[in-house]
């Protein structure tokens, strides 16, 4: 890859890949990272838990229920981010 060459943040599967998707969307679940890298989910859970030991990423459990089903997965995101303010009115503090 020279360095004029322009790729696309979420195709492939090192784990500088999952790394850009995840400092691209914020937050993710481990089954979004492998429908967008189209890496296995056995191996993004993996590479997910490497980056959690090195601590470039933050990983909990997540449970949630889709149509009745029940999905376990992994969330992840990059160390130090916080999700932007939500859209709308903001109270005023107090001066």
């Amino acid at each position: 890859m020279g360095s004029g060459t322009v790729r696309a943040p979420c195709i492939g599967a090192p784990v500088s890949d999952i790394l850009l998707c995840l400092k691209k969307h914020g937050q993710r679940l481990d089954l979004e990272l492998a429908k967008e890298t189209g890496v296995p989910i056995a191996m993004v859970r993996q590479r997910l838990t490497e980056l959690a030991a090195t601590g470039a990423i933050i990983t909990c459990g997540s449970t949630r229920f889709e149509d009745g089903k029940r999905i376990d997965g992994l969330v992840g995101r990059m160390s130090g981010w916080v999700p932007p303010p939500a859209p709308g009115r903001k109270t005023k503090l107090p001066a």
